[in-house]
């Protein structure tokens, strides 16, 4: 049985607003938000513009832990914390 990467991502609208997601397969996902087949609808009121963060775990479970955690953080907080990753 062969390892699968999951990803929590963050994708910036061209409102400045965030959606905040997890996926296998970042592109596939980013590209079904932007096409508006299987998107979330999160995206009928704003366009995905980029992904602006990225963070590789071992499985879902530690991947929706991390979600729920950036879930809760205000504006802000997730500005500071795609800002500390891109430094690293």
């Amino acid at each position: 049985m062969t390892q699968v990467d999951w990803f929590v991502y963050i994708i910036e609208t061209t409102k400045g607003s965030f959606y905040t997601g997890i996926t296998t397969d970042i592109e596939r996902r980013f590209q079904e938000h932007s096409s508006g087949k299987k998107g979330a609808k999160f995206f009928r009121s704003s366009s995905p513009v980029s992904i602006v963060f990225t963070k590789k775990f071992l499985n879902r479970s530690l991947a929706s832990q991390f979600e729920a955690k950036i879930k809760k953080l205000n504006h802000q907080q997730k500005l500071i914390l795609i800002q500390e990753e891109s430094r690293v």
